[in-house]
């Protein structure tokens, strides 16, 4: 039985996501690069993430509309990315970016995240996560 070389593993690896899992897609996260605090997921497709990775700005495919979306183009709230990290099966992007403007939510939060379930209900609540 032979071994495995260090770093063997990623020899067949690309440098993109696998959009074969769900029609297309895979889901993106976006996260504050100063606080840690998770601002939102989306949805990207091919075109979304090479228009990301061209302008370095946070794009993602809108399933309402069923297009291209830059984030904040119609609020300004745009999202610049430090950096980017896949799942280890490539079907899920962590996008480390740099919110710029007040809020990364439609609804005009910070965060997309503001529900807390609390003994089976809803409870708005948006401060941000603390570990526990």
């Amino acid at each position: 039985m032979s071994s495995v070389e260090p770093n063997s593993m990623n020899a067949d690896r690309t440098q993109a996501p696998d959009f074969s899992k769900l029609n297309g897609l895979v889901a993106a996260i976006a996260q504050d690069a100063a606080t840690g605090e998770v601002l939102m997921l989306g949805f990207q497709d091919q075109e979304a993430w090479d228009a990301s990775l061209r302008t370095g700005l946070a794009h993602y495919h809108s399933r309402s509309r069923g297009r291209l979306w830059k984030k904040g183009e119609s609020s300004g709230n745009v999202q610049r990315i430090l950096e980017i990290r896949l799942d280890c099966d490539q079907d899920a992007v962590l996008m480390i970016v740099e919110q710029q403007g007040g809020s990364a939510c439609h609804t005009g939060r910070r965060s997309c995240f503001f529900n807390r379930v609390e003994a089976g209900r809803l409870v708005l609540d948006e401060t941000p996560p603390v570990s526990r």
